[in-house]
Parts: C-alpha cells; sequence; structure tokens
C-alpha cells in the first residue's frame, strides 16, 4: 500500500515502501534518509543540471541512467533545458524525496550552474586508484593539495562514495572551461612527471597498472560528478562525504560513510562542504592562467 507524505506543502505517494533498494534498507528506510540528507545535499546541488542513476528493484538490479524529466514530472518540479535535454533542477526537499521514490539512489550534478551556463564554479580534481586499497589515492590527494597551495589555492576533498576522491577548489564563475582545463592539465601533468610510479594521465584502465587515475577531462560542460552527500548504489550504501585533510591516513576507507553512519557525522563536523557550497571567498585565476600560457602548451 502506497503512503502519502507532505513535504513543504506537497503531498507525493510513496510506492511500495517495503521495497528492498540497499541490504537492509527499504524504500521507506531511504525516503526518512533523504530527508534528513535534504538540507545538505540541497546546499551544493540547487541549480545544477541533473542526472540520476535509478535502480526499480534497488541496488541489485538493472539501472539506467536518467537525465530528460520523465513525462509525469509534476508541474511544481523546476526542470532547465540545455541541448534538447529537459534536466530536472534540485531545488528543494519535495523534488529530492519525489525523486527518492523513483528508486534514483545517486545524484549527479554539473561543475556550471543554470544561470551562468559554460562556467565553472569550482576546479576539480578527480582521483581514480587502479587497484584495491585507499592509500595511493590519499597520497595523490595531499600531493595534489601541496601544488595547489604553491599556486596560492586550497580546496576541501570528498569522498567519491565508491573507491576514489575528489578535491574542490573555489573559483570566480568567469572561466570558460577551456580555461580551467588549462590549469588542470598543468596540475595533472606534473603531478604526473614528479611521481610516475604512482599517478597516472592514461585513459584505457588495462594501461594503469596500479597507478591512480588523475582524470582532469572530466570537468567539462555537459559532464557531471556524484554530488556532495548522494549515497552511492553500493550495497554498503556509502555516501560522498566531505573529509577534513587530516582524516587521510592509513586506516581510512570509504565504507566508514554509509547511510547508517552519516548523520551522526553531520551532526559532530557540520557541513565540511561548506567552503565549496557557500564560499566567503573564490579564487582570481588570472595570474595563474597567464603563467601557463607562457610555460605551457595547449592542453589536448
Amino acid at each position: 500500500m502506497n503512503r502519502i507524505v507532505q513535504v513543504e506543502g506537497k503531498e507525493i505517494s510513496i510506492s511500495n515502501p517495503d521495497k528492498k533498494l540497499f541490504p537492509g534498507v527499504t524504500k521507506w528506510d531511504w525516503i526518512l534518509h533523504l530527508s534528513r540528507l535534504a538540507p545538505w545535499i540541497l546546499s551544493y546541488a540547487r541549480g545544477r543540471y541533473l542526472t540520476t542513476i535509478r535502480y526499480p528493484n534497488g541496488v541489485e538490479g538493472d539501472y539506467f541512467y536518467q537525465k530528460n524529466a520523465p513525462a509525469h514530472t509534476p508541474d511544481w518540479i523546476q526542470t532547465a533545458r540545455w541541448r534538447e535535454v529537459d534536466h530536472i533542477l534540485l531545488q528543494d526537499a519535495p523534488t529530492l524525496i519525489w525523486l527518492g521514490n523513483l528508486a534514483c539512489l545517486e545524484f549527479h550534478v554539473s561543475f556550471d550552474r543554470v544561470e551562468r551556463p559554460g562556467y565553472p564554479t569550482e576546479l576539480v580534481f578527480d582521483l581514480d586508484p587502479s587497484v584495491e586499497g585507499f592509500e595511493a589515492v590519499m597520497e595523490t590527494a595531499h600531493l595534489t593539495r601541496e601544488v595547489l597551495n604553491s599556486l596560492g589555492l586550497d580546496g576541501v576533498v570528498k569522498t567519491s562514495g565508491a573507491t576514489g576522491l575528489q578535491l574542490y577548489v573555489p573559483i570566480q564563475p568567469k572561466y570558460p572551461f577551456a580555461e580551467t582545463r588549462r590549469i588542470s592539465h598543468f596540475v595533472a601533468r606534473y603531478l604526473q612527471e614528479k611521481n610516475p610510479r604512482l599517478i597516472t594521465l592514461e585513459r584505457q584502465v588495462k594501461r594503469r597498472g596500479s597507478r591512480v587515475y588523475f582524470d582532469y577531462l572530466q570537468h567539462w560542460q555537459g559532464k557531471s560528478l556524484i554530488t556532495v552527500y548522494s549515497p552511492r548504489a553500493r550495497r554498503e550504501a556509502t555516501l560522498s562525504v566531505p573529509l577534513r585533510w587530516e582524516e587521510l591516513k592509513p586506516g581510512l576507507t570509504p565504507t566508514q560513510f554509509t547511510l547508517n553512519t552519516v548523520h551522526r557525522r553531520l551532526k559532530e563536523e557540520g557541513d565540511l562542504f561548506a567552503p565549496i557550497a557557500r564560499p566567503a571567498e573564490a579564487y582570481d585565476l588570472s595570474e595563474i592562467l597567464t603563467f601557463i600560457s607562457r610555460h605551457e602548451p595547449e592542453p589536448v
């Protein structure tokens, strides 16, 4: 039997509330988790083009990506059209709960905002390990931060919710993706040349060996990345969570951060992603871009 919920004045029907979406987590449990996570997810995801991944029969079933708003989308849900796709915008808690009822288990958002398309709000560095273990990717994150600090930049690191880490640096949204990629490529190439046994820029998985893949190509218009505090469709129900830099040390694993542990963490730590979602100051990249233009070729 369906359950009817009222969320900020919107009535939403929750179908099959007893269906298992994760081991030990029913759809009703999922809706309750999302209702608690809503303020944290929305703080960054609001105003960005959304892509979701839907698992109608839970994490152990088939899935599909959803970019276009389905035909039955309620009128009160905001959308934005880009390249012939009507993206849902995660503007409020009712929208998140409505998507949760559709068994959307992952929420990926664009690097730019609808109000200023083509101009990212951060530099983003995506680090993916090629083998099991979290040590190498943590080392790579620390090395990346050292390079950023040498450029006068700093940022926030978060887990991907899977096996990797992602670094976000708040920037003034006045640089097109072609310019931010020049910086990403510069940092990636420098790190790879200094640490060839640890880091690779090789896109083909079979050629990476045991090295960490420094993905500077994902940060581009039309692409997306898992949003902060979004769960991942994994049996452990892990989430993408921001970390304190000092937490990146031996013993840390992504499986520590799950639907069952995140609420206590948020209560204790607060929003560690606030410097990105609501930056008090965003970096000007002009001097860095001038330096790179004098010393580096255009990235591929």
